[in-house]
């Protein structure tokens, strides 16, 4: 099992940016997909949730400005950042709780990271 994000880049303030995290391999089934970011010097927090039913769970920093949503025959969720801010810039990773073949129970996959730059 493998998680690909992408869709970030430089943005100046104000923009927006669509991220995407896709799950790929032998996957039995997706409970939560999840979008973190951290930036330089502080811990990896969480930005976004949505489970298999589409209940979503959003932070308060980016509430109202940022949308999850998942496209579940495509393993795919993604994330609608608009507005954005200085303070949203950072390394962006997903992270999904999947259940894979020969496996116990679902476990937790991240992908790589993708880099949003907001600039002025």
């Amino acid at each position: 099992v493998q998680l690909q994000a992408s869709g970030g880049g430089l943005v100046q303030a104000g923009g927006s940016l669509r991220l995407t995290c896709t799950a790929s391999g032998t996957i039995s089934g997706i409970n939560t997909m999840a979008w973190y970011r951290q930036a330089r010097g502080d811990e990896r927090e969480e930005v976004a949730a949505i489970d298999s039913s589409g209940r979503r769970s959003i932070a308060n920093s980016v509430k109202d400005r940022f949308t999850i949503s998942r496209d579940n025959p495509k393993n795919t969720a993604y994330l609608q950042m608009n507005s954005l801010k200085f303070e949203d810039a950072g390394v962006y990773y997903c992270k999904s709780r999947i259940f894979a073949p020969g496996t116990i129970g679902y476990r937790d996959y991240w992908g790589q990271g993708t880099l949003v730059t907001v600039s002025s």
